[in-house]
């Protein structure tokens, strides 16, 4: 996939508020399929859908063994998605960081 449509994917798929909470149960640490719906007032087949549009994406790995199904996160496609946004964060600092220079040089105090 390509990073343009990666991104598309991650972020689509993270626009859900229960995909992020299932997300952020899984940056605790592994779990079983059947434990990430206990904190959740959905069912199962519910949460396994929304395991499934992550995994979709990149972001959950799904590995069976035995009889369960073991989610986990994978970093390296929301590391991908964090370094674009933190090329955006640098670009706002730096223009809030010149708008603040701007407004500081035209304060009321210095045009008395």
């Amino acid at each position: 996939m390509r990073s343009k449509e990666l991104l598309d994917t991650t972020f689509s798929a993270l626009a859900d508020p229960k995909r992020r909470a299932i997300v952020a149960r899984l940056a605790q640490g592994e779990t079983a399929l059947s434990k990430l719906a206990e904190p959740f007032d959905i069912s199962q087949t519910a949460v396994t859908k929304h395991v499934q549009a992550l995994s979709a994406a990149g972001i959950v790995v799904v590995e069976k063994r035995g009889r369960t199904r073991h989610c986990r996160l994978q970093t390296s496609t929301m590391k991908q998605a964090f370094d674009w946004l933190g090329f955006y964060q640098s670009f706002w600092e730096t223009q809030m960081s010149s708008l603040a220079d701007h407004l500081t040089e035209k304060s009321p105090e210095k045009l008395s």
